[in-house]
């Protein structure tokens, strides 16, 4: 049993359908609370504006049909490892009637991948006024609402008040920067589509806060420094050294008492594992949450339960920290966890896992891609920007779609996308 179905736990679930419950060897069922996937990489993209999510979410149930796993909706509740039980909540729809009763599951092998949740520190107004970037819905709901902002300031009498079409993003990681360049390119994208009472230059700000002394804290200085240039130029501002210390509805106010006005407001300044992860039944978590576990994958209390993607703290010999929480890392777990399973039904030592850093790569929409690739050959790491850099940061999407589609699928996917952009306006406009 696999719970969570985002990059690490579909990948996983998928291969291991296709490989053994296709031939009758094992039953794989995948415990999941959303109906539909979307690579979370993509969701700045989504909501920026960039994107439509329904090109390329992929259906949960489909997909069981399709590789041989069974689907079960609803969020993990809790974990009785005596009984070998994983308990699930209830799952509702929009109007509160019940779609599936609270239930429990029965599990030889039960493989934890829920990844992780927005940690705003107890930020006091984040939940109020800060829009995280979690879920799908999430971020088209953030795409909405700079939509209708613009409208809004088209539309109304007067001309656009001082901080009406500012956007605060708190959080200058990859996805916090990402969405400042895209930002900039879609919000100008919007209001060239008839709402020329809306000057870009003069009324569309964004503003990039870091509480660290520089943007990309944790990817090498040299990305940090090409980023934040290209940020400049493109007239994004950004602070650093900032730590936030209250949200409004009109604005983020700073530890330092400087106020910075904003209408719309975005949080993706930390993350962490889900709260229900400290109450399993006790399992090992660490400060924040994720499950503690062994180089095997396994969780230190518990040799049948195994934990992967962004709620595991892997162990990383020669490094103080475990193993980051990126999608190469998901995905490399993933592809760790299949050969993990088929050593246990062949009653085999399990093999420790090795985290493999292939570089990083932060995508600035249309603007540029910068990052570091590790040459191993070499034994350094090298930059890349450019053209090249923005093919090897779309290889990434295109490595999980193989593993979910195969390579044919996956091209012929890509293909229709690319259409189907040709056809329609370059940025979503509702």
């Amino acid at each position: 049993m696999v719970v969570g179905g985002g990059a690490a736990g579909l990948e996983l679930v998928t291969r291991l359908g296709d490989r053994f419950a296709r031939r009758g060897l094992i039953e794989v069922t995948l415990v999941e609370r959303a109906r539909t996937h979307l690579w979370k990489p993509l969701l700045h993209s989504v909501a920026a504006g960039s994107m439509d999510p329904s090109e390329h979410e992929l259906n949960y149930l489909a997909q069981a049909h399709w590789h041989h796993f069974r689907y079960r909706l609803g969020e993990l509740a809790g974990l009785d490892r005596a009984a070998r039980m994983v308990r699930v909540a209830a799952a509702s729809d929009d109007e509160g009637r019940e779609i599936t009763p609270a239930r429990a599951f029965p599990y030889d092998t039960l493989v934890l991948a829920i990844g992780s949740v927005t940690n705003d520190f107890g930020t006091p107004g984040v939940a109020a006024h800060a829009v995280p970037l979690e879920t799908p819905e999430q971020a088209a709901r953030f795409n909405r609402r700079l939509v209708n902002a613009c409208i809004r300031a088209h539309a109304q009498p007067g001309p656009v008040r001082p901080g009406q079409l500012h956007v605060a993003i708190i959080g200058a990681g990859a996805t916090g920067t990402e969405l400042a360049a895209e930002l900039h390119h879609t919000a100008r994208a919007v209001v060239a589509h008839g709402l020329d009472r809306i000057d870009p230059a003069r009324d569309i700000r964004i503003v990039l806060i870091e509480a660290a002394a520089r943007i990309l804290p944790g990817l090498p200085e040299r990305i940090s420094e090409a980023t934040h240039g290209l940020l400049r130029e493109l007239g994004v501002e950004v602070r650093t050294g900032a730590r936030v210390a209250e949200v409004g509805a009109d604005g983020v106010r700073l530890a330092d008492g400087a106020f910075i006005p904003a209408e719309l407001t975005v949080w993706a300044a930390g993350v962490k594992a889900p709260e229900v992860l400290s109450r399993l039944d006790g399992l090992e978590v660490n400060r924040i949450n994720q499950l503690v576990v062994t180089q095997t994958l396994q969780t230190t209390r518990d040799p049948d339960v195994f934990a992967i993607g962004d709620c595991a703290a892997c162990p990383r010999p020669g490094h103080d920290a475990p193993v980051p929480p990126r999608a190469q890392a998901a995905h490399q777990e993933a592809a760790h966890m299949l050969r993990q399973l088929r050593h246990r039904l062949r009653r085999e030592p399990l093999a420790p896992f090795v985290y493999h850093d292939f570089g990083s790569l932060v995508s600035l929409g249309d603007y540029s891609t910068v990052g570091n690739m590790m040459g191993f050959l070499l034994g350094r790491s090298f930059f890349i920007e450019g053209l090249f850099a923005r093919l090897m940061y779309r290889s990434l999407y295109g490595m999980h779609l193989r593993a979910l589609h195969g390579n044919l699928r996956a091209l012929l996917g890509a293909l229709s996308r690319s259409l189907s952009r040709r056809a329609g306006p370059p940025v979503k406009l509702h």
